[in-house]
């Protein structure tokens, strides 16, 4: 089926079904959607806009597009330490989308919908001109005074950062054609972390109680590592040879030792990284052990407004590019 379908007909064949667990939203049908929040919990909001050619290729399945778009903000909830409930979803795409678009961008929503326990509640759709833009605004729920927030490192603190870096900076590299060097097979492991990142949305929740900051690692492990620092007016020290890569990533530096600037700034990662005081170490372990998710100590927070990052021989590794901007 590849006709073409008005926006009503569209929000009814493929975004209402997406909607039926939860009553407040009425099936889409209304201006707005009526939720409740549990006694003893606060709600967490975040917005994050996509944008074809710059956060996606062209080329992307749409079902691979639905789940970076959901995923994205997902790892927005796990860093404040949020259980995720509901998304709201505007959709500016090309005039004359095909129906067969939207239904494999619909199936890929749902599939991470029972995935992650998260529920469409309401949203746009409209046409446009130019690239296909996407926003989610997802909202979880976090128990009073538990959220996570970037100003809270302590000097003195460890970093850590969840699962590994820097794959889906390499994989957006494959998917444009500039690994030559690196097999089919590892072209395809690097693409898929960067087509589809999986959000520590087990892990966030379990961290509250336990760490001082956190950010997702979206702009780069560098540039949101300042982040915390720029808030929490503290500087850090990192461990270059600390930082989890996967043998992939491994080889491709070996090949390629350059590229390690781009593991450290390149983004997308949606890993955890977090800043906690000694006493996590035990509490790290349980939780490696519990979620099956790799938690890896990098460094420590310093009192001083500046990051450092250290080679394997204790001389100091200077980074051309600290993240991504879109300015």
């Amino acid at each position: 089926m590849n006709g073409k379908l008005g926006e009503f007909e569209i929000i009814k064949t493929y975004f209402s079904p997406l909607s039926r667990s939860e009553k407040g939203a009425f099936n889409l049908t209304d201006d707005a959607a009526v939720i409740e929040i549990p006694d003893g919990f606060s709600m967490v909001v975040t917005t994050d806009t996509l944008v074809e050619g710059v956060h996606f290729l062209s080329e992307d399945l749409p079902e691979n597009i639905a789940a970076k778009l959901l995923r994205v903000s997902l790892s927005d909830l796990a860093a404040m330490g949020s259980i995720p409930a509901y998304y709201n979803l505007s959709i500016a795409t090309k005039s004359g989308t095909s129906s067969d678009w939207f239904k494999a961008f619909a199936e890929g929503l749902l599939a991470d919908q029972m995935q992650f326990g998260i529920t469409l509640i309401g949203g746009d759709t409209v046409a446009t001109s130019g690239p296909l833009t996407l926003s989610l605004t997802a909202m979880g729920f976090v128990k009073k005074g538990n959220a996570i927030s970037r100003g809270g490192a302590k000097s003195g603190d460890d970093i850590w950062v969840s699962g590994l870096i820097g794959d889906a900076a390499l994989g957006l590299r494959a998917a444009t054609g500039k690994l030559s060097f690196v097999s089919e097979k590892n072209k395809k492991y690097l693409i898929s972390r960067y087509t589809k990142p999986v959000p520590q949305t087990l892990l966030g929740p379990k961290l509250s109680n336990h760490v001082n900051s956190a950010i997702d690692v979206s702009d780069g492990l560098i540039g949101d590592l300042d982040h915390i620092c720029e808030v929490s007016k503290l500087g850090a020290d990192i461990q270059i040879d600390d930082i989890p890569l996967s043998r992939v990533a491994k080889s491709v530096v070996t090949e390629k030792p350059d590229y390690i600037d781009l593991i450290l700034s390149g983004g997308d990662d949606f890993e955890l990284l977090f800043t906690a005081d000694e006493s996590f170490r035990v509490i790290a372990k349980s939780l490696t052990k519990m979620l099956d998710v790799n938690l890896t100590k990098i460094g420590a927070m310093v009192d001083r407004r500046s990051i450092e990052i250290f080679d394997k021989n204790g001389d100091k590794y200077f980074i051309q590019n600290n993240g991504y901007t879109h300015f």
